[in-house]
């Protein structure tokens, strides 16, 4: 495909493709083939003009030979569905608001008043209808004064006023519709599994990795524990206990058998199962993302909550002023100009409005925040809880080396651990079978059906014996594995500066493996940053020995560590820190940290780590680099002083309209101008970026 060339400069290039149009179909397809290459960051799609352009940090002759590869018809087959674009619904709002601007400039400009008053008539008669039947329910809202304003005016023959009226309602309306949809869209995406590839067995029992794309309905697929159910289905064989926070919201697992119906996106918490597929990738799981996120409370910060109530205990309020008003004045004009304005419509509109774009701002920098909610937490918290592996350490540990005991060779046991850690994606695992390959040792299926147990370790047979990897306290407390004697001292003289993972067959060790787990180049910096943020005390978890994680607290500045601690003490320290009046954020990425993310005030899932912990987790860090924390705080911490300047605002500016309208300076229709112009000035700068690294 040919693309011309409109501007170019260092990391940026504006292109437009050379063809007559660009259908919606086209422009989400082109989007996801450029953003899947590696050295692209960010895309726009302008389908209107066909125009393209691309930030990237790559040459612009590389970018260019494989624009000049694309088509449609060869890159559709490579390219993920675009479920969930919002492209189309964007070009619906923006021709809905230029269709309500154009047409009531028309009919202020050209149109007689007689057929202005008719249609002003007809505008509003629907809103008074509204307003007659909230009466006659007993509630006293904003629509109970839009409708008795809108008719009183029309009754005076006020018909401008109430037009103008009417179409500053519409327009604000549609900004506010719009930009929920937009914002429940973009977190509904960012939602969304992006996975690859999957386990596909056969009946007889043999499994391949194969591209998601390649699964067909009644095909088999295997999901172990910790991973994500890809694709809808019935479940085969094996029992296990699914969390299905992101399909229904409720995160307390739910047992499912032979024969139950599973669905994309649950999580596999406990056990191993085989699913016989009944869908196709992503089918109606982002339509049940959707309707979750915007039938749940999640996206409702507590301020959101004050402000709707505020505003509904201010309507009656509003309504007794104007009556007032009329009643010590006589004048019909004024008490019509009180009536006009109303805190409401302000409060309603700008604190959603700034809750849903500071949501889409973290969006922007590949993080993803599952509710309002926890932004204004974030804002609040003052602990910060540290998981070690994979979190505060570098994304790849590596095997530093490996001790066999008991009289084994060193090659077979990597070899063996390799087969045990490959089912399970956690850095050390990987690191694990990142060496065997390094190594060229080949590790196929040679045992039964593994068993993880969480944050300890993995259990399995090959042949008649049991064989397990994990912790110390795992292989020696729990599974009271024995040391031969002669392997004593070599077991005692194992260096203290590794993490050891110990493998051990038929009750006997039978070999350590060293993990050297490098911090992240970061970690320090991102640790000294957060104390600058406000957060009063840092903390490190971790399952290593006490030397361990005392010489990395040390390195990092950390104002408190805990040694060889299970998932479930790391939920109680998060408890206890609670009962002292805490509000505690706590960071992790493995299966290991998924109770204490849940039980957190805020949870916070670095993107790389395991698909539970994203899942369970409040937000979500794309980006590898941990200071992407402080970058999340001080967007929160800019939301609420925005929401606190906002709500300083309406009250101040809506209270002075009301005065000023009570003593006759303002005329109805002035007072609902200046009332809906700022309401909808006020809902414009919430949408505002509230760039949080200046």
């Amino acid at each position: 495909m040919k693309f011309q060339i409109m501007h170019e400069s260092k990391g940026r290039v504006r292109l437009r493709a050379m063809q007559h149009s660009m259908s919606i179909e086209q422009a989400d397809l082109l989007e996801a083939w450029l953003l899947a290459l590696p050295d692209v960051d960010q895309v726009s799609i302008h389908e209107r003009i066909c125009g393209v352009t691309i930030n990237f940090h790559g040459t612009c002759d590389d970018l260019y030979r494989k624009l000049a590869s694309f088509s449609y018809e060869t890159a559709a087959p490579a390219v993920q569905s675009g479920t969930g674009s919002s492209r189309e619904m964007n070009r619906h709002y923006k021709e809905k608001l230029i269709t309500q601007v154009v047409s009531h400039a028309l009919r202020v400009a050209f149109l007689p008043d007689p057929l202005r008053f008719a249609i002003a008539a007809y505008q509003v008669l629907p809103r008074v209808w509204k307003a007659a039947k909230t009466l006659l329910r007993g509630k006293l809202t904003v629509d109970v004064l839009d409708g008795i304003s809108l008719g009183v005016s029309l009754l005076t023959g006020d018909f401008s006023t109430a037009g103008s009226v009417v179409f500053l309602l519409g327009i604000g309306e549609t900004l506010d519709e719009w930009t929920h949809k937009k914002s429940v869209a973009d977190l509904a995406k960012s939602m969304s599994l992006q996975i690859d590839q999957v386990w596909k067995t056969t009946e007889d029992g043999t499994s391949t990795l194969v591209p998601i794309d390649e699964i067909q309905p009644n095909d088999l697929v295997v999901v172990h524990t910790g991973h994500v159910i890809p694709l809808d289905g019935i479940l085969e064989q094996g029992e296990v206990m699914l969390n299905q926070a992101s399909l229904t919201g409720e995160s307390v697992p739910t047992a499912k058998r032979p024969g139950a119906a599973v669905y994309a996106g649950s999580v596999v918490e406990e056990g191993s199962c085989i699913v016989r597929v009944t869908g196709g990738a992503g089918e109606n799981r982002y339509d049940r993302i959707v309707r979750m996120i915007e039938e749940s409370e999640r996206l409702n910060s507590g301020a959101e909550n004050r402000a709707y109530d505020l505003a509904d205990r201010l309507v009656p309020w509003c309504l007794g002023g104007s009556l007032l008003t009329w009643a010590l004045t006589g004048n019909t004009t004024r008490a019509i100009s009180v009536l006009m304005v109303d805190f409401s419509c302000a409060l309603k509109l700008s604190m959603p409005l700034s809750v849903l774009s500071a949501m889409r701002e973290a969006g922007n920098h590949k993080i993803t925040v599952k509710g309002g909610k926890f932004l204004e937490k974030l804002s609040e918290a003052d602990t910060v809880i540290f998981d070690k592996t994979g979190t505060l350490t570098h994304a790849c540990p590596t095997v530093a080396c490996v001790v066999p005991f008991n009289g084994n060779e060193e090659a077979e046991m990597l070899r063996t651990a390799a087969c045990l850690e490959e089912h399970f994606p956690h850095s050390v695992a990987n690191a694990v079978v990142r060496a065997a390959k390094e190594r060229g040792l080949d590790h196929e299926e040679m045992h039964s059906e593994v068993e993880y147990v969480v944050a300890h370790g993995i259990a399995t047979r090959i042949g008649s014996e049991r064989v397990i990897i994990g912790s110390r306290h795992f292989i020696f407390d729990d599974e009271h594995v024995r040391i031969s004697p002669e392997d004593q001292a070599r077991f005692e003289a194992l260096e203290q500066r590794y993490s050891w993972l110990y493998l051990a067959i038929g009750g006997t060790l039978s070999a350590a493996i060293g993990i050297l787990d490098p911090l992240r180049p970061e970690a320090a910096e991102a640790i000294s940053r957060l104390h600058e943020a406000g957060f009063s005390r840092i903390v490190m978890l971790t399952g290593d020995s006490r030397s361990t994680a005392s010489a990395i607290a040390a390195q990092l500045g950390l104002d408190d560590y805990r040694a060889e601690v299970l998932p479930e003490d790391k939920a109680f320290y998060i408890e206890e820190e609670q009962r002292q009046g805490h509000t505690v954020l706590m960071v992790g990425d493995g299966i290991n940290d998924a109770p204490a993310l849940s039980r957190a005030d805020i949870g916070i899932a670095i993107g790389s780590g395991a698909s539970i912990a994203r899942e369970v987790s409040d937000i979500v860090i794309a980006a590898e680099d941990l200071r992407e924390l402080v970058l999340t705080r001080k967007l929160s911490e800019k939301l609420m002083k925005r929401i606190d300047r906002n709500y300083r605002f309406v009250m101040g500016f809506n209270g002075m309209l009301i005065l000023l309208g009570a003593f006759g300076i303002l005329a109805p229709s002035a007072s609902a101008l200046l009332h809906n112009t700022s309401t909808l000035l006020l809902s414009l700068d919430c949408m505002t970026n509230l760039n949080p690294e200046n």
